[in-house]
């Protein structure tokens, strides 16, 4: 058995000789054919024989044919691994974007968890608020049963008083109808007595506060005559003032600017002023100053009450006009209509 192995080792590697030595031999190039001197082995020049002059042109074209297919494979090759790299870039920045986008979304996430956690707190602190007021309301409720069951009992008690008390009652309540009368008749005098008091007044509205830094209000006053009725000075002459003063006292900068009183000495240049101030707007400085009669203040509350009246009264054409007091009157059906708050 042995032998047999050793001999088909030996006869295999025979074998392998004989095919390398002619694989040699038919490795033999044209180039050899073509050396000026042959080496040991080789066919000398006058013993070549000849070759097909269209085998050679073939041969040159094949090899022309290799060399291009090499340099076109490589092209080819750096172009797909130019594209290669560009996808694997394109791939990346796809990958940064996909993964800020997660975070985004993670963020968002989150934000929605401690959304809903708040929301959660915040329907918890609702529920307990709801359940501290409905026990408040049961409270409440319980006190007013318990309130309206005390009125019931006492109403009871009222209503089975003897006749006595309710003919107390009855000359109480006309006692205080009397006295209610006398007091709406008092304060009437009362109104009265201050409104003529301030008879001589003038009220100043709408005059700026930082006029009274520069100058005295009295001087103030005149130049404001003297700007849109100088007539009034010329016969007249000096505006004589017994007393001028902001009212209220205290200024509240955040309010419009207080009004200024003024108590003149001469009642008919008061009225000439007054007159002329219901003619036309006046103006001090640029500024819209109004001018009207010093009042008591239930008497402007009485005014003010006619306001939406006049104003109907006088788009309907009706010549309205407060007179003093606060009684207003409209002409009407070729009638003059007076009218008091109090009707």
């Amino acid at each position: 058995m042995r032998g047999t192995r050793a001999q088909t080792n030996m006869g295999s590697k025979e074998r392998m000789n004989l095919s390398k030595q002619q694989k040699k031999k038919k490795e033999t190039t044209i180039d050899s054919y073509y050396s000026a001197n042959g080496t040991e082995g080789e066919r000398s020049a006058n013993d070549k024989p000849e070759i097909p002059e269209n085998w050679i042109q073939a041969v040159e074209e094949l090899k022309t044919q290799l060399r291009e297919a090499e340099d076109n494979s490589e092209k080819n090759l750096k172009i797909k691994i130019s594209h290669l790299e560009t996808e694997v870039l394109e791939l990346k920045g796809e990958n940064s974007v996909l993964k800020a986008k997660i975070n985004q979304l993670e963020n968002e996430a989150k934000e929605m968890k401690d959304e809903a956690k708040e929301m959660k707190d915040e329907v918890k602190r609702m529920k307990d608020d709801l359940q501290r007021k409905s026990d408040l309301k049961e409270t409440d409720d319980q006190k007013a049963r318990d309130e309206i069951q005390s009125l019931r009992t006492r109403i009871q008690q009222l209503e089975s008083s003897d006749l006595t008390r309710q003919q107390d009652t009855i000359k109480q309540n006309k006692k205080n109808e009397k006295i209610e009368e006398n007091v709406k008749h008092l304060i009437h005098k009362t109104d009265n007595l201050e409104n003529r008091s301030r008879r001589d007044n003038l009220r100043i509205i709408g005059l700026p506060e930082d006029h009274d830094k520069r100058k005295s209000l009295d001087i103030i006053l005149e130049e404001i005559i003297q700007e849109n009725c100088p007539e009034i000075l010329e016969q007249e002459g000096k505006v004589e003032i017994e007393r001028i003063h902001r009212s209220p006292r205290v200024f509240n900068p955040q309010l419009t600017p207080r009004n200024v009183i003024a108590k003149f000495k001469n009642n008919q240049m008061k009225e000439k002023i007054l007159q002329a101030a219901k003619k036309k707007p006046f103006r001090y400085h640029g500024n819209m100053v109004r001018l009207t009669q010093d009042l008591a203040a239930f008497t402007l509350k009485d005014q003010k009450a006619w306001n939406t009246i006049f104003r109907k009264a006088r788009e309907l054409g009706l010549q309205p006009r407060i007179k003093y007091p606060s009684k207003l009157t409209i002409f009407l059906q070729g009638k003059v209509w007076s009218f008091n708050t109090s009707e």
